[in-house]
């Protein structure tokens, strides 16, 4: 794989915030249909760190706060949205964001659109943060649900780390999800083989 380098000033920033779980109740009566989660992750899906373990927060409704890096604005906050947020006890970091939507049509429009987040996004980033580095590739599609693509993106800010994020985004049906895994690094350090398992993994569990 050959990567893109591009000029530009970027700073990665992350958190991982994790909120509870709101659960609908039915009434007694009349109850509306319940619009229930897709599968999640869990930490042991994830590319192992050398160090630490993963830790999982719980499937929580709606977009995290802040959204996904590179994501801000393009996944839908609809009533089939959900968020997962996984963290280690060192720099590395991952979340996960699906939504059901309306039709597999819709589905595919909204894959496509997020595909195209994960490719643009250090050009698009850059443009807004002139005089630094960053780089991406496309580690191209997994064979797993009805689509699915990996993404790279690494950052380097002048004196400053550097970052590496991997998205993947994978569509089954009518639902679709998003996931970014991230630490300081370059490429190189990017568990592409791992995280191509971690893809298949969500897309069995949507």
């Amino acid at each position: 794989m050959r990567s893109r380098s591009i000029a530009g000033t970027a700073t990665v920033t992350a958190a991982a915030t994790v909120a509870l779980l709101t659960a609908a109740a039915a009434t007694a009566t009349a109850a509306p249909p319940r619009t229930t989660a897709p599968g999640f992750l869990t930490a042991d899906d994830l590319p192992p760190h050398a160090t630490s373990p993963w830790s999982e927060g719980p499937v929580s409704k709606g977009l995290p706060d802040p959204e996904p890096f590179c994501m801000t604005g393009a996944i839908p906050n609809t009533a089939g949205t959900y968020h997962r947020l996984f963290g280690t006890d060192y720099d590395t970091h991952a979340s996960q964001v699906s939504v059901k939507a309306a039709s597999p049509k819709a589905a595919g429009k909204l894959a496509a659109k997020l595909e195209k987040r994960a490719a643009n996004c250090a050009a698009d980033w850059l443009r807004d943060n002139p005089g630094s580095t960053a780089s991406w590739d496309d580690y191209g599609t997994v064979d797993t649900g009805d689509s699915a693509h990996i993404y790279g993106v690494h950052t380097a800010p002048p004196e400053s780390e550097h970052g590496v994020n991997l998205f993947a985004v994978v569509r089954k049906g009518a639902k679709v999800t998003v996931i970014r895994w991230a630490e300081m690094g370059t490429l190189a350090h990017a568990p592409v083989a791992a995280f191509r398992t971690t893809t298949t993994m969500a897309a069995a569990r949507l």
